[in-house]
């Protein structure tokens, strides 16, 4: 089972770096759609596969994090006209760089860090995702887009959170899970917002909306 979680870690790595490649708000969608199938099938390996509160906290990370999440922001893509990422802070070229230096500086600070797993690359994947979901919520200037850097970062959280299962109640499991979609849905007010108001949904137009 270890290995096979290592090989999820690393598609959930690549799954980040997707999106720190891409333009399309679609693929980056569906990118974040499959990191959260890709959880949900790494906390059932992890923890044990045979109990109800393993295939529960599966089930309810792959329905949250790997459905509706990303149909409601395809749902928000469409509703909002918009289908790329036109004006990002940082080439993605550039981008794809920082996110190898955030890999390796992540296994770097792993290494001096005592939290012993079962799985070896849990704690630096997972400090990775935290980082690349950052760099994706300061560098993009769509909302939408933003609010999948939010994501890629919760689900940063959400895998260090998998270093300690057995001793996280379910509650506050599926209150995680429950943050996130309340987070998402208010922010999917906004981008409706500032579509309404601007015809764009570019964040930088936050500000004037503030003012106004």
């Amino acid at each position: 089972m270890g290995k096979f979680a290592e090989l999820l870690l690393l598609l959930i790595v690549l799954t980040d770096f997707a999106v720190l490649g891409s333009s399309r708000l679609s693929a980056c969608i569906r990118a974040i759609a499959i990191q959260g199938v890709l959880l949900g099938v790494l906390s059932l390996v992890i923890d044990d596969p045979r109990s109800v509160h393993a295939m529960a906290l599966a089930a309810g990370t792959v329905a949250i994090k790997g459905i509706v999440l990303p149909f409601f922001l395809r749902w928000a893509m469409r509703e909002a006209a918009v289908r790329r990422e036109v004006e990002p802070a940082i080439g993605y070229m550039a981008s794809l760089c920082l996110g190898a230096l955030a890999v390796g500086a992540s296994f770097a600070l792993a290494n001096r860090l005592p939290v012993i797993t079962t799985v070896e690359l849990l704690v630096p994947i997972a400090f990775a995702t935290l980082i690349i979901g950052l760099l994706v919520l300061v560098t993009r200037s769509k909302a939408i887009t933003q609010v999948v850097g939010y994501l890629i970062l919760e689900n940063g959280v959400y895998l260090f959170g998998l270093t300690q299962l057995s001793r996280v109640p379910f509650l506050v499991e599926i209150g995680v899970l429950l943050d996130v979609f309340v987070a998402v849905f208010v922010m999917g007010i906004v981008v409706f917002h500032i579509n309404r108001e601007f015809d764009s949904i570019s964040a930088a137009n936050l500000v004037e909306l503030r003012e106004s």
